[in-house]
């Protein structure tokens, strides 16, 4: 979508939000809806009375599986009597969640990212604090901890937002998958410092010409990956927050020296040969394919181990020496390996559901979500009820996981995929620590690819970047359209700095002008509100 329609609509979306304002406050106070009007009383005991409640996913790409259909969702209907109807984005997420505000329809829950648009929900009076209910309904609190709620909680004091796949501990994929056969044909070199991963791309290119010595995945997400090679304590977040922290203050992801040094070299692999000549154009399916293939010597990405895992279980079933592993993140000599940390991860998780006032009873619905992100809850909405692919829990109230999930894998894997999308409110330290306690005990070739080199790697090389979120204006603000405008800037000296730039001098000189351009679009005010909104986070998590 282009940034005039976005703006257009997202002031639309003001518009109608303060439309509503006046009817849904109304309504709020008379039905009772506020947390702390509706939290007296006992309990709701799940399974005790029906609970069926509408959810909405607000993604284009969304469509919730049928609920009841799966053994986990059937279990969760016969045992708790929770039903979840769907309601449809029908593609377009946006104008979807505009009509429904306009016809005062809301559904009971909305699943969302966090930011512009559940605070203008928010401040319209449309949903339902939970503040009265944390202390009757103790998981979220006890998992996600005081810090991750008090960063979703609202201007106002209250929290609206139940967080998914929250953490308090490290977790994230982002970094380097190595072609385990290429590697060792020749005679597994050093790969540690940026000079190492020069001269092994040059090997590739020469003694396997038909491979993509350095594959850097959809819309060049590897070359982000590879500019945390520069600097320490430097995830590629910085890059799409166009912003770098400079002591107090947020500064320009142009002047940026590891981001400029990171082009550099990424210029000079795409002049020789070394990179995806298609990095800006190829399809995901594209990539997948050539992983499997095992057309690729090095592949970088957000989330490299997706393919990974799939292309190491195919080429070492045909030829056990074949495959993929992990290796420590790339870093420039002289940088501290311990510090350098190509991904991040945030305590609040990924995204949100908030409740609105159009539910009849938030309290059960908030009492359901609750208990699904709760121990029991995980389990069976990750593994399936109980007898299933475990069998009872121990002292941690992990599950004991049965023979059929270690042997069935196709059985289990079927299942696992789903669920996928309905896993709203993951507990990321429950299901991660339930998951690496298992695999500890299995022989390596029993382990999962994916666990194996989470555990090795990924989980210890990714950043903590909770003071960094919610720093995004809204879109129809002043500084929204700022932020278009830059990000266009962005876009086209990223791509310019890797594919056109016929020197590392001409990438200094792109970069440069991209900056001037920024600044003429109001760069600077973007950076002041930026800036202010992270130094009110850092007050937050003190």
């Amino acid at each position: 979508m282009d940034g005039w329609k976005k703006n257009t609509l997202l002031s639309s979306l003001s518009v109608l939000l303060v439309m509503m304002l006046g009817l849904t406050g109304c309504s709020g106070s008379g039905g009772g809806k506020e947390g702390s009007s509706a939290a007296g009383g006992e309990p709701v005991t799940l399974g005790t009375d029906p609970l069926t409640f509408s959810f909405y996913g607000h993604y284009d790409w969304y469509t919730m599986p049928v609920w009841g259909e799966d053994i986990a969702t059937k279990w969760i209907q016969e045992n708790k009597k929770v039903i979840v109807e769907p309601v449809s984005s029908g593609g377009n997420a946006k104008q979807k969640l505009s009509t429904m505000i306009v016809s005062g329809e809301l559904p009971d829950v909305i699943w969302l990212e966090r930011g512009p648009d559940v605070e203008k929900l928010r401040a319209a009076g449309m949903l339902v604090p939970f503040d009265d209910y944390l202390d009757k309904y103790p998981n979220l609190k006890k998992w996600a901890g005081e810090s991750t709620l008090d960063m979703l909680r609202s201007p106002d004091g209250k929290l609206y937002q139940f967080p998914n796949w929250y953490t308090t501990q490290p977790n994230g994929n982002a970094g380097y998958v190595v072609n385990k056969k290429i590697y060792k044909e020749l005679g597994s070199p050093p790969l540690e410092t940026t000079d190492d991963f020069y001269a092994y791309l040059k090997m590739v290119k020469e003694k396997f010409p038909d491979v993509i010595p350095f594959e850097v995945g959809e819309k060049a997400n590897g070359v982000s990956i590879l500019t945390t090679a520069f600097a320490e304590k430097r995830p590629y977040l910085f890059n799409s927050m166009m912003a770098v922290p400079n002591g107090d203050q947020l500064t320009s992801i142009f002047k940026d020296p590891a981001y400029r040094e990171g082009l550099q070299l990424a210029n000079k692999l795409y002049r020789e040969g070394l990179i995806t000549q298609d990095a800006f154009t190829q399809k995901p399916e594209q990539i997948e394919q050539k992983i499997r293939n095992g057309q690729v010597a090095v592949y970088a990405a957000s989330s490299p181990t997706e393919y990974g895992a799939i292309g190491n279980a195919i080429l070492s079933a045909e030829d056990p020496e074949a495959g993929y592993f992990m290796i420590w993140p790339i870093r420039k000599e002289g940088l501290d390996k311990n510090k350098i940390f190509p991904g991040d991860y945030k305590q609040q998780g990924w995204n949100v559901s908030v409740i609105t006032q159009s539910a009849k009873n938030p309290e059960a619905i908030f009492a359901f979500l609750d208990w699904m992100t709760g121990p029991e809850g995980q389990r069976v909405i990750m593994w399936g009820p109980e007898g299933t692919f475990w069998d009872g829990v121990d002292e941690d109230e992990a599950p004991l996981f049965t023979e059929k999930y270690v042997n069935d894998t196709k059985a289990r894997d079927e299942f696992m995929n789903s669920t996928v999308n309905l896993q709203w409110v993951g507990n990321t330290v429950y299901v991660d620590n339930s998951k690496m306690k298992f695999e500890k005990t299995l022989p390596p070739e029993k382990q999962n690819w994916e666990s194996r080199w989470q555990s090795e790697i990924t989980w210890k090389t990714q950043y903590n970047t909770t003071e960094f979120t919610n720093l995004d204006p809204a879109g129809d603000s002043d500084e929204g359209i700022v932020a278009q405008s830059v990000l266009d800037i962005y876009d086209k000296a990223f791509a310019a700095s890797v594919m056109s730039a016929k020197s590392e001098d001409e990438v200094l000189a792109i970069l440069d002008q991209a900056e001037a351009d920024a600044q003429q679009a109001g760069y600077e005010r973007l950076l002041k509100y930026k800036t202010e909104r992270w130094q009110e986070n850092l007050s937050k998590l003190k």
